[in-house]
């Protein structure tokens, strides 16, 4: 990945970087509402700066640099971590890395159980470096969702990479019923986390850095643009 980034002039400049242009760019569904709400947000979409606002760590939090379907390199194989947005932010208390999950009704991929069925060892490697990024015992739950592990693991990672004072996931869903909020939920009981609705919740990753969580609910009508 080239490290030249050029400013956006709107959401079809995010349909490009997706992994397949044509199919994932469709009206209703996760990638093009949430480049539809980030892009018409002075900063954060409203609903996101209200959640991040609930911690006091995050006091003054703002976004410096927002990237669209940003990959993140993990080991065990080719494959990349692409979050839907990886934001550089900046608090009262340092930098935040910040990775966004855009959801409307669609699912986390597989659980870590179908995932690693007849897992290579590179795989299992992969498991147990997300595992120990996120500050988890290993295995993880095979019921657990594949891709908050790692999407939550990227945040992490990139915090290190960039010197952040703190690391961040959202899922921003902008379902009517919240869909798969109850898998959420579930992973973050894992870090001891009650998880609700537009609540933040804080946890400790690698090394002790603060991670934080949440299930942000989007402005719905963001799904018709």
């Amino acid at each position: 990945m080239t490290n030249i980034f050029l400013p956006s002039t709107g959401p079809s400049d995010w349909q490009r970087l997706l992994a397949d242009p044509q199919k994932h760019w469709v009206k209703g569904y996760s990638a093009r509402t949430l480049a539809h709400s980030w892009e018409a947000a002075d900063g954060f979409p409203p609903e996101v700066a209200s959640v991040l606002n609930q911690s006091p760590e995050l006091r003054g939090i703002v976004p410096l640099f927002i990237f669209p379907e940003w990959k993140v390199p993990l080991p065990g194989s080719t494959t990349e971590s692409q979050n839907d947005a990886w934001v550089v932010a900046k608090c009262d208390a340092g930098l935040v890395s910040l990775s966004v999950e855009g959801k409307v009704e669609e699912p986390f991929g597989t659980p870590i159980g179908e995932w690693k069925a007849n897992a290579s060892p590179g795989k299992q490697t992969r498991l147990a470096y997300l595992a120990e990024m996120l500050g988890l015992s290993h295995p993880v739950p095979d019921t657990v969702y594949y891709q908050l592990l790692h999407r939550t693991a990227s945040a992490v990672i990139e915090a290190q990479r960039i010197g952040a004072a703190h690391a961040a996931m959202l899922v921003h869903s902008f379902s009517p019923a919240n869909q798969w909020f109850a898998e959420f939920k579930a992973f973050a009981a894992l870090f001891g986390a009650a998880a609700e609705i537009g609540k933040l919740y804080t946890v400790k990753a690698k090394d002790a850095l603060p991670l934080h969580l949440a299930w942000v609910h989007g402005d719905e009508g963001f799904r018709h643009k």
